[in-house]
């Protein structure tokens, strides 16, 4: 018996292009605003480095806050999608408003940082990101569909952050250059960013869990969703293993993307000597998770498990991890871009499918403990990309300050050498 489906292929589509609206933010933040901190505006890398991680603490608790909220809430266009249509309002104002720090003294402006940095992720992103990620659960309960959807997601993320990493830059020196340029991008990256999220939001809708079953109310499990306490949500959580794993696949994943887009403008700047191969790595790491994620689905059926396709997934990832830092510390460009892209490739998969095991956890609290927890068990997401690429970030900015780096000099010393 064929299982049912419930998506169009154009709602599929809609429901991918939230990713894009994600990461119009995301990989702009992730990988550009170590520079824009300390070259435009000549902010201290170490200050900002523990100024984010300051931040990240905070944002590690919302995450399990607003999903709890979420799992509460009820309205006419459901439980997730009001959070992640309203949430993108104040992601779009805090993104621009974190590329336009004032001339107000140092003191100020890293206030001023702190609080728009930690408005965006701790506040804003959080109900977005969490509400888009538990989306997947509720608009199909179609194990298939869910692969499809965070194939897709990623496709377009990986598109959006390719087109972010090539051409940022040039974008900021064709609009002045400095905080000007800065400034310009980032507003039009957050316009286009509320515009493509408001468009997913009302391309899809939630299917109830009892339209799903085809019960009839009176059938419906007394353990309603919407009556469980934050408490009583975080027990819960703790009874499931599957999260906790996830969760540890999530840090693991965004901590090293943290650290490699953090770092990846300035690596290519100072120590390949050539900012633009910026856009080639990007290339190399985009085209080949593109390419797999399209298989995913078929992947998925031949290993017969997400389980055990991504265990040798991460097997091959880490070998050529190795090879790249041989690459690397050789400056031997074509064996760095030939282990990017077969790195990118093994790990396509992971990345299509995490959405999928979360939504499928979810599910297994629902078998095992008749409660409906989506957006608490989808804060695993959140919490990972938020947590693990500001960590990520932050070693990024200890590093450079242990490092010597001046953001105002073209030429970097070789302090860290002498060290």
């Amino acid at each position: 018996m064929n299982e049912r489906t419930y998506l169009k292929w154009y709602q599929k589509v809609a429901y991918g292009s939230g990713d894009m609206a994600a990461n119009c933010g995301y990989a702009l933040i992730s990988s550009f605003i170590l520079l824009y901190l300390t070259s435009a505006v000549c902010m201290d890398s170490l200050v900002v480095g523990n100024l984010m991680m300051a931040s990240k603490l905070l944002d590690g608790v919302s995450d399990i806050f607003f999903g709890g909220l979420m799992d509460r809430t009820k309205s006419k266009m459901g439980q997730a999608r009001p959070w992640m249509l309203y949430g993108q309002i104040g992601v779009s104002a805090s993104l621009f408003l974190l590329f336009c720090i004032p001339d107000m003294g140092k003191t100020m402006q890293y206030v001023y940082f702190f609080v728009f940095y930690t408005a965006y992720n701790a506040i804003f992103y959080t109900a977005n990101s969490i509400a888009y990620a538990a989306l997947a659960a509720k608009i199909t309960k179609n194990e298939q569909e869910r692969v499809q959807l965070g194939s897709i997601r990623f496709i377009f993320a990986t598109l959006t952050t390719l087109l972010i990493s090539y051409n940022t830059m040039d974008l900021v020196e064709n609009f002045g250059g400095g905080t000007k340029g800065w400034r310009t991008v980032a507003m039009i990256f957050a316009l286009l960013a509320l515009v493509i999220n408001t468009i997913c939001v009302l391309m899809v809708r939630e299917v109830p869990d009892e339209e799903a079953a085809a019960v009839t109310v009176k059938e419906r499990p007394k353990a309603a969703a919407d009556k469980i306490s934050f408490g009583k949500s975080l027990k819960l959580l703790l009874k499931n293993p599957y999260y906790l794993i996830i969760l540890g696949l999530y840090l693991a994943n965004y901590i090293y993307s943290g650290i490699t887009q953090g770092s990846a403008i300035l690596f290519m700047t100072y120590y390949m000597g050539d900012p633009k191969l910026l856009g080639t790595f990007s290339l190399f790491q985009l085209i080949p998770v593109m390419i797999i994620l399209t298989l995913t689905p078929m992947l998925v059926k031949k290993f017969g498990s997400m389980w055990k396709m991504n265990l040798y997934a991460r097997i091959i990832t880490l070998l050529m991890g190795v090879v790249f830092i041989f690459g690397a510390i050789n400056k031997n460009l074509p064996v760095m871009l030939v282990s990017t892209f077969l790195r990118n490739m093994a790990g396509g998969p992971l990345t299509g499918t995490l959405n999928a095991l979360v939504a499928e956890t979810s599910d297994y609290t629902w078998r095992t403990q008749k409660a409906r927890i989506d957006g608490v068990m989808f804060s695993c997401s959140s919490i990972g990309v938020k947590l693990g690429g500001g960590i990520g970030s932050a070693v990024v900015g200890w590093m450079l300050k242990w490092g010597g780096y001046d953001g105002m000099a073209a030429v970097q010393s070789d302090q860290g050498d002498r060290q």
